[in-house]
Order: structure tokens, then C-alpha cells, then sequence
């Protein structure tokens, strides 16, 4: 069996300040040695510099780094300059997804769907890249039904993904239920679980309306009730997500993938709680 891999998300910053932030940030979490580091890339492209100079930074600094790509608003010849621009980097690991249009823009560009960006890739660079896609136990929210979008993830897997990272949940029965049907499906990769640790009500209840993460009524009125009690809040968010990664781990997940908006912290607290800081 695979060892579980634990993986951190960062967004590349757009400031001075928040790159030195950021820094400070990976140097406390440098201390987990996660297997990779991911890097998201904005809506149609728009931080594809700066993806690429943070994770040339993450890999400066002892890590792997794996830059998100999306394809949406993008030509053929862009995600082909971007692809070249990683191999030349020596990046073999990347996160394939659809993405979203830049606001203001009409133009989907020449593809659509993130499965056709993985077939691209394959067909443009063959097995150089380890290619993750994303995947959603609580369904994507613009699925039509639940069968469409495990139809979507198949297609993805067809066309060459080798394992996936989840959106964000609190309710492990969604993310294991999504295992089981799409090992119904004849789709065995990984499947990682992406960890949001909680840190303010109003930012998660935010993400989570727009992405289609369900909170748990019982989880929302909890976090409701604590107020401008910032430090309850934490706590009890802490003793949540701890207790469902751990649950998590002990059933079998093929890893976490902690989505840090680039703070330590929690992330920190987690991994420690978890036991997963290494000796």
C-alpha cells in the first residue's frame, strides 16, 4: 500500500508584502515536509507569472512544487508556451483544472472542459507530467445531476489524470460515498481529500456558497453563536477538522491536501495534532 501523501495549497501573492508574508509562511510549514506544494493560477491565466515564480521559490527552498493550470479563456498555443515554459523548469507535476473566465470576459477560448486541457497535455508532453484534476464528493454545482458529474471526473481520468484532489468538505460520507462510485466506475486513482481549516465564519460560509461545500447545519450554527469570539471559533474549528482527518486517515485516504490561504497556523496546529510532523 501507498503511503498517504500530505500537500499544502498556496496562491501566488501579488504584492511585496504579501510575498514576504508568504515566505514566513513557508518557512513554518517547510518543517512538515509535505510531499509537494501547489500553486493556484488565476482566472484565465492572469497569475501565470506569478505562479511560476512562487513555485521556483518553493523549490529553492527544498520543496516540490506543483503550479495549477487552468485552461479556460485560454488558446491552444498559450497552455502549449506555458507547458514548455514548466518543462524547461524541470516542473514534472501539475494540477489541471478548468478554471474560470477572467471577469469582464466573454471568450471561453479553444477549450472548455478541464478533461480536454488533460488530453492536450498528454498528447503535447506524454508522461513527463504527473497530472492532478480536481474532483467534488458534494457534487460540482454546476452538475446537472450527480451522474453527470461523475461522468465529467471519468472523462478527466480517461484522458490521463493520475489522481485528484477534492474540493474542500466537512461531510467525510460525501467524500467516501464519491470513492466507492467511482470505483464502481473502474476509476482507481487517488483521490485526496482537500482540507480547509477554519478561521473566520463569514470567509468559509463565503467560499463555500460559491464552490457548493456544504457546512453541516449543526458545524454553521456552532461557528453563528461564537460571534466576534475569534478565538472559540478557532478552537472549536481545529477540534472539527482535526477529528475528521483523522477519521479520514484511519479509514485509508490516499492523503490531505490542506488549502492554506497561505497562513500556517492552523495548518501547523492540525498536522501536529494529527501526529504528522515528522520526527
Amino acid at each position: 500500500m501507498t503511503a498517504p501523501l500530505y500537500s499544502l495549497e498556496f496562491f501566488p501573492p501579488r504584492t511585496e508584502e504579501g510575498a514576504a508574508k508568504l515566505r514566513a509562511t513557508r518557512r513554518e510549514l517547510a518543517a512538515l515536509k509535505p510531499a509537494f506544494c501547489s500553486v493556484t493560477f488565476g482566472a484565465g491565466g492572469s497569475t501565470r507569472e506569478g505562479t511560476l515564480a512562487t513555485v521556483l521559490e518553493i523549490r529553492a527552498e527544498g520543496l516540490q512544487g506543483a503550479p495549477h493550470i487552468s485552461c479556460i479563456g485560454s488558446t491552444r498555443d498559450g497552455i502549449r508556451d506555458v507547458l514548455a515554459q514548466y518543462r524547461r523548469h524541470g516542473i514534472r507535476h501539475l494540477v489541471a483544472l478548468r478554471g474560470d473566465l477572467p471577469s469582464g470576459s466573454a471568450d471561453v477560448g479553444d477549450f472548455r472542459y478541464a478533461n480536454e486541457l488533460v488530453r492536450f497535455i498528454r498528447d503535447e508532453t506524454g508522461d513527463w507530467f504527473h497530472i492532478d484534476v480536481a474532483a467534488y464528493p458534494e457534487y460540482h454545482p454546476q452538475s446537472r445531476t450527480p451522474d453527470d458529474d461523475l461522468a465529467s471526473f471519468q472523462r478527466k481520468v480517461d484522458a490521463g489524470a493520475n489522481s485528484a484532489i477534492t474540493q474542500y468538505f466537512f461531510n467525510p460520507d460525501a467524500y467516501w460515498r464519491f470513492v466507492d462510485a467511482c470505483a464502481a466506475r473502474g476509476m482507481n486513482v487517488p483521490i485526496v481529500p482537500g482540507i480547509m481549516p477554519i478561521s473566520s465564519f463569514t470567509k468559509l460560509a463565503r467560499f463555500s456558497d460559491a464552490c457548493g461545500a456544504e457546512i453541516p447545519r449543526w458545524i454553521r450554527r456552532r461557528l453563528e453563536a461564537f460571534g466576534d469570539d475569534a478565538a472559540s471559533l478557532r478552537a472549536f474549528g481545529l477540534d472539527v477538522v482535526t477529528s475528521m482527518c483523522r477519521a479520514l486517515i484511519e479509514r485509508g485516504t490516499p492523503g490531505l491536501h490542506f488549502y492554506t490561504l497561505n497562513q500556517a497556523a492552523l495548518t501547523v496546529a492540525i498536522w501536529r495534532a494529527l501526529g504528522l510532523t515528522p520526527d
